[in-house]
């Protein structure tokens, strides 16, 4: 897990785990947050970048991924708020710029409602407000028509059984997350040896023994947490509005989260909100258009 390149790989216990992250360039510190299925290489195009236009910029391996600790509890959105948190401070930061894809991007949005003190600002690739996800599920979950939020996220509701879903994302060498990225990618990526090379990568992160297991595992529990008083309680510290500004970018084939749930997370910010679509790119924006995210990443945080 731990690839060459333009950076520095390193251990650092936050929050009571060992978190492994990939670091490069100095300035102020910019947090990177992967997805599901990913791991920090899915940010490779963004650590040279933004450390050549003056940050200090960490991908990390969120808990369970990667090379980081996989321990069988703390999958919880509480939890995960509070490893991001704990980061920021072992290294020895007063703040950080998150940078969050898909659910990382719903994790950077959970951050800055939990620790807003952390947080400078908020940018979310492919992802939404956990809020305005849910909303968004509970009013299509009983539509039929194709194009709908909770469609669109039916794999949270296939994770919520035993066993299987692992057995259906480890299976013929985790061929399921080369079907899963194709799918969910725009065509002209998928045509390109960065996506063979990306598939390839990714598929190798998920055989690592237990990521199958804790990558379900955040599902479960927002699956599973709308039944608790945890996720209640979850559900009104959420509530709280982001004052921090925010930038969403967006592929505009992305097949799993919607422009209506996009819309929708502007509502929890009191700061400004400004939001990119990318023709031609689907749920990947940093993976297939590295160039055009880059400069809306630095032209966002140099602002």
């Amino acid at each position: 897990m731990r690839l060459d390149g333009p950076w520095v790989h390193r251990d650092v216990h936050a929050n009571g785990i060992r978190l492994h992250v990939a670091e490069a360039g100095e300035g102020p510190l910019v947090l990177l947050l992967h997805g599901f299925t990913g791991f920090w290489w899915s940010w490779r195009h963004q650590l040279g970048a933004l450390a050549d236009a003056g940050y200090r910029t960490v991908a990390v391996d969120l808990r369970g991924y990667g090379d980081s600790d996989k321990p069988p509890r703390g999958y919880d959105a509480w939890t995960l708020a509070g490893d991001v948190g704990g980061l920021v401070k072992a290294l020895g930061e007063p703040r950080a710029h998150l940078v969050g894809h898909a659910w990382g991007g719903m994790l950077a949005w959970s951050v800055a409602a939990l620790h807003p003190r952390l947080v400078g600002s908020v940018t979310t690739i492919a992802g939404a407000h956990p809020m305005a996800l849910r909303r968004e599920i509970f009013r299509t979950a009983l539509r039929r028509k194709a194009n709908n939020q909770a469609r669109a996220l039916g794999h949270v509701f296939r994770a919520q059984v035993p066993i299987a879903p692992e057995h259906w994302l480890t299976r013929d060498d985790a061929a399921t997350v080369e079907t899963l990225m194709r799918h969910r990618s725009g065509p002209q990526w998928t045509e390109t040896a960065d996506f063979a090379n990306a598939v390839a990568r990714h598929r190798s992160a998920m055989m690592v023994r237990g990521v199958a297991h804790s990558a379900l595992e955040y599902y479960r529990w927002a699956g599973r947490s709308q039944l608790r008083s945890e996720g209640r309680r979850f559900t009104e510290a959420m509530q709280r509005k982001v004052t921090v500004p925010v930038l969403q970018i967006a592929g505009a084939l992305d097949p799993c989260v919607l422009p209506r749930t996009r819309a929708a997370s502007e509502r929890w910010a009191t700061g400004p909100v400004r939001t990119h679509t990318l023709d031609g790119v689907g749920h990947f924006p940093q993976q297939e258009a590295p160039v055009a995210t880059n400069r809306l990443l630095t032209g966002f945080l140099a602002q």
